[in-house]
């Protein structure tokens, strides 16, 4: 997965929520978590999808049933990305300060 296909998950609240509520569970079936998002049945399906296809949750059936829960693999590299990119801004800041911070170069006149 890619970095986008996360952020696209993970920029709808719905799905922000349904990470939350599976990160505490564990796991649960799309009927479990549609009454706590006030959506239904087959909403959260299609929510567990886009998570899905990103890399964010697996499923695997029990009975007639799909359970999912977080798959943090991707979470986490895209958690590393961002890391990196925070570093290099904050390292770019910090030369910008410093050079602005410095003394005036004399300028002979």
């Amino acid at each position: 997965m890619t970095a986008e296909e996360v952020f696209e998950a993970l920029a709808d609240p719905t799905r922000r929520r349904l990470l939350d509520l599976l990160a505490d569970r564990g796991e649960a079936t799309a009927t479990e978590l549609a009454p706590e998002l006030g959506i239904s049945r087959q909403a959260v399906v299609k929510q567990l999808g886009v998570l899905d296809r990103a890399g964010l949750v697996t499923g695997r059936r029990q009975g007639r049933e799909l359970r999912y829960a977080v798959r943090p693999d991707e979470l986490t590299a895209t958690a590393r990305w961002l890391d990196r990119v925070a570093h290099r801004w904050d390292s770019r800041l910090a030369l910008i300060k410093r050079l602005a911070e410095a003394d005036p170069p004399a300028d002979g006149g």
